[in-house]
């Protein structure tokens, strides 16, 4: 039994070295992409910060999610959080498994540069429709009487560079579309894509679906919020994947040769004398007529010799 631990324990230990390898060189290359990634999502936090600003209190809106879905209460709100928190942990490690798995699809890193892409197209225009009409936010710290529905100005500049994790609980204004429903379909589509178990992708969509009646139950957004995030975001994923370059597939055991080290290769195999193509070894027609190309006798005598 420790004999059997070690010897597999040894092998994961190489997979990940090697693996750690191959990511190292793809980062590389790809570095400047999930850098721009990153800072498009501080730019999106930013303006998410931005209209709490001009957000003002209103009545809530008429939603018919709202009459259709009991409403879960503000001590209830923490579901569709663990719901999400959950979606998001699991993709994430979900793109790390290369590196201890033996059966792998995909590059962690080229996989992140492909996501980040969908989720910045994404919030691009989220920031445009949430500052084009700013909305009474239906949340219980966004309704008139809370102390946080409204946002102080800010008394310096460098307070409006701040991201408070506390305002991506309690930020108010920034509702079509739902940013949570952006992520959420972002990493299903792409496992859907990439993934290679069937039931997580059911799995997948049906857990994109509660959170969709959670986040509306929650009251957290208008029932308009899920519904153009769902056909905004497939559309969006839809457009960029036939843009985007196509991830290498690492399922085949045999990796494509470029030419350059097919040329190679074939002069080595010329050099050996090995390097023949076996239909180049058919009888070949001689100057004096003796043998054609097939192979047949051909007499000299026809052309008076």
């Amino acid at each position: 039994m420790t004999l059997y631990i070690r010897r597999e324990s040894s092998k994961l230990w190489k997979r990940f070295c090697s693996e750690i390898t191959t990511e190292i060189g793809l980062l590389a290359e790809n570095w400047k992409y999930l850098v721009a990634g990153i800072i498009c999502q501080y730019i999106h936090g930013l303006a998410a910060k931005g209209v709490h600003y001009i957000h003002r209190p209103g009545p809530t809106l008429q939603d018919l999610g709202f009459f259709l879905l009991p409403e879960l209460g503000q001590e209830r709100s923490y579901i569709s959080e663990t719901v999400f928190t959950s979606v998001f942990v699991s993709f994430f490690l979900w793109t790390f498994h290369p590196f201890i798995l033996k059966s792998k699809k995909i590059y962690t890193v080229l996989i992140w540069c492909r996501v980040l892409a969908f989720l910045v197209a994404c919030q691009f225009l989220r920031v445009i429709t949430f500052y084009s009409t700013q909305l009474p936010g239906p949340n219980y710290h966004c309704r008139e009487g809370s102390k946080v529905a409204r946002m102080p100005w800010p008394k310096n500049p460098l307070e409006v560079l701040e991201i408070n994790p506390h305002g991506v609980m309690y930020g108010c204004g920034d509702l079509i579309f739902s940013s949570h429903m952006i992520f959420t379909l972002v990493f299903v589509l792409t496992y859907q894509k990439y993934g290679t178990k069937r039931f997580i992708k059911l799995f997948g969509w049906l857990t994109a679906f509660v959170q969709s009646l959670l986040i509306i139950a929650s009251r957290k957004h208008y029932t308009v919020d899920v519904v153009v995030a769902w056909y905004t975001v497939n559309l969006v994923v839809f457009c960029l994947d036939k843009k985007l370059p196509e991830l290498p597939d690492r399922t085949t055991v045999l990796l494509p040769v470029i030419s350059k080290d097919r040329t190679k290769e074939e002069n080595h195999k010329l050099l050996n004398g090995n390097g023949v193509d076996p239909a180049d070894w058919r009888p070949r027609a001689q100057v004096n007529g003796k043998i054609d190309s097939n192979g047949v006798h051909s007499d000299n005598s026809i052309n008076g010799a």
